[in-house]
């Protein structure tokens, strides 16, 4: 969903999940657009539509998993100061539906390039995006953190 905020600046407002499997690892996704880097299954949210429906949709849609949202662990910003491009990422734990189905991944929609379970030193291997990702995913609960403003990488 595109949002004008005061003062006129336009963002684009996007929502994802993170899932963690029985063995404590975290799904990425590489779409084909976005180079090298890594992030979590998340897209735009589409108007009438709650972030936390988004979050669920955008999980199914790019790996075939049904979750359950969770708390908002983060909130993520993107920046292209060349195209003016800006979205915000609201990022929620996505509670596997049927553990036995994370085997099985899939890219409904076609959209993703690569999709990979990572335990903590896997993803210290992958570019990714956003920052604070490590941190959500394998340090211990706490607030919701904020991934500050910073360049698009891809």
């Amino acid at each position: 969903m595109s949002v004008t905020a005061s003062g006129g600046v336009e963002f684009e407002l996007s929502s994802g999940g993170l899932v963690i499997d029985g063995a404590g690892r975290v799904l990425m996704i590489k779409v084909a657009t976005q180079n090298e880097i890594w992030t979590f299954p998340k897209g735009r949210i589409d108007r009438g539509e709650t972030s936390e429906d988004a979050a669920v949709r955008e999980v199914r849609e790019e790996t075939g998993l049904t979750v359950r949202p969770g708390r908002l662990l983060a909130v993520s910003e993107f920046h292209d100061p060349g195209s003016g491009f800006h979205q915000v990422d609201l990022l929620y734990r996505a509670e596997l539906l049927d553990p036995a189905a994370a085997a099985t991944l899939a890219d409904p929609l076609g959209v993703v390039d690569r999709l990979r379970w990572v335990d903590a030193a896997g993803l210290a291997a992958l570019r990714f995006k956003p920052a604070v990702l490590t941190r959500i995913a394998f340090g211990p609960e706490g607030p919701v953190l904020y991934d500050p403003l910073e360049p698009q990488i891809w």
